[in-house]
């Protein structure tokens, strides 16, 4: 469950929401959050199988909820998204791409597809998403926010070259944007989740985790969904009116202790 108890009811009360992977795990925990504190919010994903049950439990606790699928990765797509949730709902203020994907493999084993495909989703997607909502809001002479979900590892990843290669060029992606478009009042920021306990964790088992002993964390424990959330809440929220550039770990201090490396890695 979400504790909006952290923030004062209502705090964005008159805002939208765009989250994209809104319809399970962390997207769908940011997603309740921004509309426990009173924003609309509307959900994407590539896979609308479960956009609709996701939205349909938003709306029972009371939130302003909508879905459309969309492929980050197709700037088409993009552009039929924000055309449909600008005339439908309005146009967002607060987007949150937390949409993204990899999988488990020794770099020696990654194809140059596998890699680009990686690449293509995690940063191309984003890219596509930041571009459509900034030039939106400029044409509108609107203000609003950008928050990028990414790894929160900042050194490297063994068994995610490519994952790596793109959270990399994410935060620089951040941090190049929130340069470039603060003085237009767009901030943008990342957060990045650590060991979070969701579904989706369960295919990273002898690979992501491999090298992650939970009992070395300064916080020695897996995180939640709703502790991602609540982090991109706050940049979203008025306490976030003078931050952007900034990159917050969501992630028990894992940063600190770093990995073990795995023998057999490439």
């Amino acid at each position: 469950m979400t504790d909006t108890t952290v923030f004062a009811a209502g705090i964005l009360a008159g805002r939208h929401a765009l989250v994209t992977g809104g319809g399970t795990g962390i997207g769908f925990a940011i997603a309740r959050e921004l509309g426990a504190l009173g924003a609309r919010v509307t959900i994407a994903a590539r896979t609308a199988e479960r956009l609709p049950t996701a939205a349909a439990e938003l709306h029972g606790t009371g939130i302003d909820a909508a879905w459309r699928p969309v492929n980050i990765r197709k700037e088409a797509d993009v552009e039929a998204l924000y055309d449909w949730v600008e005339a439908e709902r309005g146009l967002p203020d607060i987007l949150v791409n937390n949409a993204g994907g990899q999988f488990g493999a020794k770099a020696i084993d990654i194809s140059p597809n596998g890699f680009r495909a990686v690449v293509d989703l995690n940063v191309q997607g984003t890219w596509h998403m930041c571009h459509a909502q900034a030039r939106r809001l400029f044409a509108a002479g609107h203000q609003g926010r950008i928050v990028n979900v990414v790894f929160c590892d900042t050194d490297g990843m063994p068994y995610f070259a490519h994952a790596a290669a793109a959270r990399a060029a994410v935060v620089n992606l951040t941090k190049t944007l929130a340069m470039e478009w603060g003085r237009q009042g767009i901030l943008v920021n990342a957060v990045g989740p650590g060991p979070i306990e969701t579904p989706a964790i369960a295919q990273y088992t002898g690979a992501m985790t491999s090298g992650l002993r939970l009992g070395k964390l300064p916080i020695p424990r897996m995180g939640t969904p709703c502790e991602c959330a609540l982090a991109v809440a706050f940049l979203c929220s008025a306490a976030g009116d003078y931050i952007t550039g900034a990159f917050i770990p969501v992630d028990g201090g894992s940063a600190l202790v770093g990995r073990d490396l795995p023998g057999d890695a490439s």
